[in-house]
């Protein structure tokens, strides 16, 4: 999961707690490491980058560096960091489906899925690296999607660390779906670290809006946020508009 030369380097807000690896390394030794397997790990190569907050606690928000599986056209896994450099801590997991896939799902399963598509029109998911047109591409494929997330770690944003350990409950992540969820200082601090033109993205991805259709769960948060704007292509699919 060696980054593109061309992507900024986003490190993690918090140190975690504990010693060295000194011990780790002596017993682990390069013999060791030769002779055991890493085949899970393969395959996880699609680097995109978002924000998540807690579902119901909109306080609770914090970048998420997403590294995918495409396991088919209708499933990625994903394993979630809070930065793309060698220290990153691992935050929790995604699961990406498609909207035929969600639709199949158990109706009292669908609540733990948030829509993506205000995330791809608004700009704020990027795939770092990528040039326009590959990333734009990438988040064609991604309309309608839906994602089933899960934090286990809150490690804070920069300048605001958090939790040195992974404490307490994991919590169920959400999407934001309108302008002006996410917190400012999160957003154009990450906007400015990783050298994304968020208003570029947004123009190019206007391209495929036609695809768009009204998606569960936009709705899910709007009360416990205020002053936010709705954008085009980003429908509830129980508004019925």
């Amino acid at each position: 999961m060696a980054l593109n030369p061309m992507t900024h380097e986003r490190p993690s807000p918090v140190t975690p707690a504990g010693a060295s690896t000194g011990a780790w390394l002596k017993t682990l030794d390069l013999g060791a490491q030769l002779l055991q397997t890493t085949a899970p790990l393969k395959g996880f190569d699609v680097y995109v980058a978002g924000f998540h907050c807690a579902k119901g606690e909109p306080e609770l928000q914090m970048e998420a560096h997403h590294f995918c599986k495409v396991v088919n056209d209708d499933l990625l896994q994903c394993v979630l960091f809070d930065g793309n450099t060698a220290d990153a801590n691992l935050i929790g997991i995604e699961y990406i489906v498609s909207e035929a896939l969600f639709d199949g799902l158990p109706e009292e399963e669908k609540g733990y899925w948030h829509p993506h598509d205000y995330e791809l029109f608004s700009g704020t998911l990027t795939a770092p690296g990528l040039p326009t047109a590959v990333e734009t591409s990438l988040m064609e494929q991604l309309v309608n999607s839906y994602g089933k997330t899960w934090h286990t770690w809150h490690t804070g944003t920069p300048g605001e660390p958090g939790m040195t350990l992974p404490f307490g409950d994991p919590n169920l992540m959400w999407s934001f779906n309108r302008d002006g969820e996410v917190r400012e200082d999160l957003r154009t601090g990450f906007n400015e670290a990783m050298g994304v033109d968020q208003d570029a993205k947004r123009a190019s991805r206007r391209s495929f809006l036609h695809l768009a259709r009204p998606q569960r769960g936009v709705d899910a948060m709007k009360d416990d946020f205020t002053g936010t704007t709705p954008i085009e292509g980003v429908v509830d699919a129980g508004s019925g508009s």
